[in-house]
């Protein structure tokens, strides 16, 4: 690990400033991604502006009835607290899935948001990766594949997105709320990530200098019913091969009124599945229509040899994540058809 200047920020704006002014400056949190990066050698930043002693660690209920959860809150506080497990169980669902409980005793909602790849081309130095090192080339496009993209990649890059925690925001209409030396501003987290294009170093819209400092939820009702189901290699401390993030509201006939969809482990951000969601509004909630609107999601897809499994296995997860925020369980349940 090379040598780097340590700075503690006191106020966000000024916080900002410095690492906008400071090439090779970066944030630090929790620090659980950035300093495993450091010591690979995969980040080698000049400074390290500690931005811990600035509070921003509130959950706060907002005059709306949504809710704002600060960028230094602590995936365990997160997860545990009465507001989110109450409003947005899905939120707490997805938190506890991940990483393991001293990890989330650490990390962070704005680390969580930022953290990077965990392809195992990205975080081994002696390989090409045009993530790490662009235009050095793709590893993965002739080599291990089965945690990669089967949305969005492209031929510069085939990552995935590894939060648990972005995909149940990106379900919930949430936003980062962003702070850069002069002014802030909102970005809904559905828009907060990029698809790799021919830039697959960049992960977020955001410049340098821009600082999360919060996120906030708008009032869903249907949230409070919502669901996460991550499936994945072994039971714990696994990022996920296919995740599901849904919330579904019936009309009074049975027919589906409202639906957010959410997934994870299948593109190089989480992806917002709103085919699948067009067409289920208005479509009877049954396994049938579940199915169907997975079926017109994944027509986008585009596997690769070592992830066409995940096709069938996103068609499972959608269809058994929407039947149990529908209020079915999961073999059986209001929303499955007879046979």
């Amino acid at each position: 690990m090379k040598p780097f200047d340590y700075r503690r920020a006191t106020d966000p704006a000024d916080a900002a400033a410095l690492v906008a002014d400071t090439p090779g400056a970066a944030f630090l949190g929790g620090g659980t991604n950035l300093v495993d990066h450091m010591k690979l050698g995969v980040a080698a930043p000049d400074m390290l502006v500690d931005i811990t002693g600035l509070g921003l660690d509130e959950v706060e209920p907002l005059p709306d009835g949504g809710l704002r959860i600060g960028a230094n809150v602590r995936n365990s506080d997160a997860a545990a607290h009465p507001l989110v497990r109450a409003r947005y169980p899905v939120l707490s669902q997805a938190l506890l899935s991940g990483a393991s409980g001293q990890l989330r005793n650490t990390a962070t909602t704005g680390g969580n948001l930022l953290q990077r790849t965990r392809c195992v081309y990205f975080q081994d130095t002696s390989t090409p990766c045009n993530k790490r090192e662009p235009g050095s080339g793709c590893s993965a496009l002739e080599g291990y594949q089965r945690y990669h993209a089967i949305f969005g990649a492209s031929p510069d890059c085939v990552a995935t997105h590894p939060s648990d925690m972005a995909v149940a925001l990106t379900a919930l209409d949430a936003r980062a709320v962003v702070r850069d030396a002069a002014a802030e501003r909102r970005i809904p987290v559905a828009q907060l990530h990029r698809l790799p294009g021919e830039a697959p170093e960049h992960d977020t819209v955001l410049s340098r200098g821009d600082l999360i400092t919060a996120v906030e939820l708008p009032a869903m009702p249907m949230a409070a019913r919502a669901r996460y189901r991550k499936i994945r290699d072994r039971a714990s401390f696994a990022f996920a091969l296919v995740s599901v993030a849904a919330a579904i509201e019936r009309a009074e006939d049975g027919t589906v009124a409202d639906v957010r969809i959410a997934l994870g482990g299948v593109a190089h951000k989480p992806w917002r599945a709103l085919l699948a969601e067009e067409a289920l509004r208005g479509a009877a909630a049954t396994d049938g229509a579940f199915a169907a609107a997975a079926a017109a999601e994944l027509a986008e897809a585009r596997p690769l040899p070592g992830t066409a499994f995940k096709v069938p296995l996103v068609r499972a997860a959608i269809t058994a994540t929407l039947r149990e925020a529908a209020g079915g369980p999961p073999g059986r349940g209001p929303g499955k058809e007879e046979p």
